[in-house]
């Protein structure tokens, strides 16, 4: 187990790199100059190229790579054009908003879908299950900003429960704290609620026709024990391929989710970069998020073969 792990640590390396290279040369060779929207509109020429050269943007492109590259080795994602700080420290001040929602929204998936799906599929046929389909099918197709702003308007404005934007730390009380996250958690949710339970529901009915769960019925076991111990547990590599995927393409929801609930997380920090066009700040956080992505792939193939021991690689 130790031997895998550290070799599919090491096979990231080489895709980290290809990344950053991707990633520098995408914002590089996209057009627009930030030199010129910091000087502003009134700028001169010698202003803009003083601002230019003091950003190290009059250098050829392989040596602004290769100086990125080797502070990002050391830790440093470069600091920010416009608020002259550091991206690290950037990032930092919006982690708890960010990595709160996540926990809370995938925790929340995974109780509710993981039960629907084997409901569903325990019950194939049924009223039950069509029920449990035709959520999924909406739950899916809905855009989850379209989901928030129903949200807002139940909760927030006719029911006047829950607030309707913002973001509360949790060192400020867990009360403050879970008025703030429950109607984003909610809305982010709901996508990957549908997600895993149709998933969920396709592996465990795949299960329940094999030989093995018939033999386990033919001697007696009560129903609750065929479905936990010998279906779910059989079925858990495709649920837990689909949960990773979830928690990767979390980050492309809690944009959204937090621009729409005004949210001060990474989402908000990413979006207002790109409108400035602060390349460090884009570039810090495209590597962050795809370090996180390495990360989800690392854990779940190590979740295969601790689910299934005949998986090996």
């Amino acid at each position: 187990m130790l031997r895998f792990i550290a070799w599919r640590i090491l096979a990231t390396i080489p895709v980290m790199g290809v990344v950053a290279l991707f990633v520098f040369l995408l914002l590089h060779l996209s057009p627009g100059d930030p030199a010129t929207i910091i000087a502003g509109e009134y700028a001169t020429t010698e202003n803009i190229e003083r601002i230019r050269a003091q950003l190290g943007l009059d250098q050829a492109w392989y040596i602004q790579f290769g100086t990125w590259i080797g502070r990002l080795l050391q830790g440093d994602l470069g600091i920010s054009i416009f608020s002259n700080l550091p991206v690290t420290e950037l990032i930092g001040q919006r982690l708890e908003p960010t990595v709160s929602l996540a926990i809370t929204t995938i925790t929340l998936a995974i109780v509710v879908a993981v039960p629907l799906g084997v409901l569903a599929a325990w019950k194939a046929g049924t009223w039950v299950d069509r029920l449990v389909m035709v959520l999924a099918v909406v739950g899916f197709s809905v855009p989850v900003f379209v989901i928030g702003y129903v949200m807002i308007y139940l909760f927030a404005i006719k029911l006047q429960v829950l607030p309707v934007q913002g973001f509360q730390p949790i060192g400020n009380g867990i009360g403050a704290f879970a008025s703030t996250i429950i109607l984003p958690t909610l809305t982010l949710a709901g996508p990957y609620v549908a997600l895993i339970a149709r998933i969920t529901r396709a592996s465990v009915l795949e299960i329940l026709d094999e030989d093995y769960i018939r033999t386990a019925r033919a001697k007696g076991q009560v129903e609750r024990k065929v479905l936990m111990h010998h279906a779910l547990r059989n079925a858990a590599v495709p649920i837990v391929t689909i949960i990773g995927i979830g928690v990767a393409l979390l980050i492309g929801g809690v944009v959204v989710t937090e621009s729409v609930f005004n949210i001060p997380g990474l989402g908000r920090l990413v979006v207002d970069a790109i409108t400035a066009r602060d390349y460090p700040i884009i570039q810090g956080m495209i590597i962050v998020f795809s370090g996180v992505y390495v990360l989800i792939n690392l854990l779940v193939d190590i979740a295969y073969t601790v689910l299934d021991p005949r998986i090996r690689y």
